[in-house]
């Protein structure tokens, strides 16, 4: 029996596909709103995110609003058959309310007090702020909560930053009061011992500054996670008034790619359903397979977080005005990239932007609709063409994902990683770490989800832990109950450093893994970045590799314990010692990768052999070219695997077996597909 997750919202059970719109740009000319209808209509678009920066629009004086255009809009839409997701316009403050109540204004990090202007220049702890969204988003709430044309709330837009004011010193000391009770319990926690800096009351803690405290790393980590925090009670402040008019309406903000600033796994437990905003540099090499892996990492981190279809808020129909070069998508590329997020497991394709703004600093960012006004474009028929496409996909909406292999990365891993100091300042190049372990893995077509330590990991069969350098006791355990029930892990050097407080783990390295892992890490080695070494494969090791690798920038010299020693290293005073280890522990095995290898050559070989060993599941069973992936998506009788050329070249795939059909014509298919440049094919197979 199939088994699907049910549509993002029941009033649209189809693909979602359109587009932010900003009619409050426009009110000055009313004829331009109804052609905006007919181009809708025309470019197979059902949906609007609509309303996001539009607070002067809708309240253009303390206490004075103005509905009565967005109540046009709403009721056009509805006249129509297209749909609105309606923001809260906090993402940008008026004029006005930074005049009256400067304290709305964040301040930096050197205690200075940001002047008027862009984005998210707000302070999330202030009282006066977090009236006004109240007020604000109480009468949109009233006004709108019912309204046939909404499907749901879109909170703010891209929510980062911090600020550093009183209200927020405050705040971070209440926070901390909360989590360690005590001040000797944070002088614990902080070891802050170091250095002298021992605090004897709370309102001598400050966040990290420039011109102050910035070397205590227990102190820098709980700050990061206080302003993640606090962010996240900023959007259930702002959700409390919507849910309270109708609780039914689902409630989300836009993502962006693994941002930095915010640990997302708790935004999730919040979200009614998750939404982010892709934007890859295409075409900056011969081949993008590299930008298609890093975004296919990013899909795949953004639909783990609930284990479900997500939203594609923003991407581009065309190109970007705010990257480096702002490079236009080539033929094929719109409908490729776009099935990409599909793929992985979106169940919606947005745009920024509908309509080009005529002025300001995103006047020359790709729209559906150019300055030009017309159909007439490449860009509008690229966008018409996906969204004939995606009517015809409506099979899919609500499948999942059937990962079996896993990748563990936490964000205050992260954190901890970047404020280290050691044993690489000049990079210890984490995220291209973990993007690297993925590619391997999407080059095979294998689902991968994206995991943190709090996550369930019985569902799979392979768990990847690249540098996990802060982990917790609990953490280490539950990998090695992992791996005695039947799992398989691989875990890289700098990993089990240092547990949640960012103090150092005694009695050897790495910590909790040690016995799940059988090495003990003496020490570890940063290299120049021309420095090279090597791992020489033993003959006859347990996974069948051959020959050398070139490894650089961290190499970990470690001792066998229980550990199997697959290769060693080739040169330097360290020549002969183990490299790439395995350990027989219970049912399963744990792999240690001592070295960064460079290149993809090794992945490629080493998870090949990890996921035929562990029998995780690959999208389709045929040899894919370099740059060509394939991912599925299933419902449990029904598979949908999607072939995606992002290779820069013509290629083709060899179906090994009877049973698909072109999920778009119906057309049985067997034998070569060919894949044009850019190309993207959707087959369809009963499971098994």
């Amino acid at each position: 029996m199939a088994n699907k997750f049910p549509p993002i919202s029941s009033k649209l059970p189809a693909f979602m596909h359109g587009a932010d719109y900003n009619p409050d740009q426009w009110l000055h000319d009313p004829k331009v709103f109804e052609e905006d209808i007919r181009l809708m209509k025309l470019a197979n678009c059902n949906v609007m995110a609509i309303g996001i920066f539009a607070w002067s629009a809708l309240e253009p004086e303390e206490g004075h609003f103005n509905f009565e255009w967005m109540d046009h809009v709403l009721d056009t839409f509805a006249e129509n058959g297209i749909y609105a997701w309606m923001a809260t316009p906090s993402g940008a403050r008026p004029a006005w309310m930074a005049q009256k109540y400067p304290e709305v204004l964040r301040v930096e990090m050197n205690r200075v007090r940001n002047l008027f202007g862009v984005r998210h220049n707000h302070c999330y702890t202030s009282p006066v702020y977090r009236d006004k969204t109240t007020i604000m988003n109480t009468k949109l709430a009233e006004r709108y909560a019912n309204h046939p044309a909404i499907l749901g709330w879109h909170i703010s837009n891209e929510l980062g930053g911090e600020c550093h004011c009183d209200y927020c010193q405050s705040a971070f000391r209440e926070w901390l009061k909360a989590k360690y009770g005590s001040i000797d319990k944070l002088n614990r926690a902080w070891w802050t011992t170091f250095w002298s800096h021992t605090y004897t009351d709370w309102t001598q803690v400050e966040s990290p500054a420039p011109h102050g405290e910035n070397a205590v790393h227990g102190q820098n980590l709980d700050w990061r996670r206080f302003v993640s925090d606090q962010t996240l009670d900023f959007y259930k402040h702002e959700v409390n008034a919507l849910k309270d008019a109708n609780p039914e309406l689902p409630c989300t903000t836009n993502m962006m790619d693994w941002f930095y600033g915010l640990d997302y796994r708790a935004f999730a437990e919040e979200l009614d359903v998750i939404s982010w905003d892709a934007y890859p540099k295409w075409h900056e090499a011969a081949s993008d397979r590299n930008e298609a892996s890093w975004f296919a990492f990013n899909h795949d981190l953004f639909r783990s977080l609930k284990k479900q279809p997500f939203m594609l808020m923003e991407s581009t129909p065309s190109l970007t005005n705010w990257q480096a070069v702002s490079k236009l998508k080539r033929p094929g590329m719109h409908r490729l990239s776009s099935l990409q997020a599909v793929a992985h497991g979106a169940d919606t394709v947005q745009y920024f932007q509908w309509r080009k703004s005529r002025g300001s600093s995103e006047k020359f960012h790709g729209a559906v609709v150019d300055h030009v006004g017309h159909e007439h474009t490449r860009v509008f028929e690229d966008v018409a063409d996906l969204g004939r496409t995606l009517a015809g996909l409506s099979d899919v909406i609500g499948t999942y994902v059937p990962a079996e292999a896993a990748i563990l990365c936490d964000w205050d891993n992260r954190w901890a990683i970047n404020d280290a100091q050691g044993p690489r300042n000049g990079g210890l190049h984490y995220e291209q770490t973990v993007a690297q372990h993925h590619r391997a893995l999407w080059e095979m077509g294998v689902p991968v989800d994206i995991i943190g330590s709090d996550d369930h990991f019985s569902n799979y069969k392979l768990i990847v832990l690249p540098m996990a350098y802060l982990l917790r006791q609990e953490t280490g355990e539950k990998i090695e109950q992992f791996v005695q029930n039947g799992g398989t892990v691989a875990v890289t050097y700098w990993s089990g450093i240092v547990d949640e407080n960012d103090l150092c783990h005694l009695g050897g390295f790495p910590g909790p893994l040690r016995t799940t892992v059988g090495i003990w890490s003496e020490e570890l080695e940063g290299l120049h970045d021309n420095d090279r070494n090597s791992i020489v494969l033993n003959a006859d090791n347990a996974l069948g590799l051959e020959g050398s690798f070139e490894v650089h920038e961290l190499c970990d010299l470690i001792h066998a314990e229980t550990a199997e020693v697959l290769a060693v290293y080739g040169d330097d005073f360290y020549a002969g010692r183990p490299a790439l280890t395995v350990n027989r522990l219970g049912d399963g095995k744990a792999y240690y990768l001592a070295a960064r290898v460079s290149g993809d050559r090794f992945y490629q070989a080493f998870y090949g052999k990890l996921v035929e060993e562990a029998g995780v599941r690959r999208s389709i069973d045929c040899k894919l070219p370099e740059g060509v992936t394939a991912q599925l998506r299933t419902d449990g009788d029904t598979d949908y695997v999607f072939l995606l050329n992002f290779s820069g070249t013509e290629a083709g795939i060899d179906l090994h077996q009877d049973g698909y059909v072109n999920a778009e014509t119906g057309e049985a298919r067997s034998g070569r597909i060919n894949l044009p440049v850019n190309g993207s094919y959707i087959l369809r197979r009963n499971k098994g």
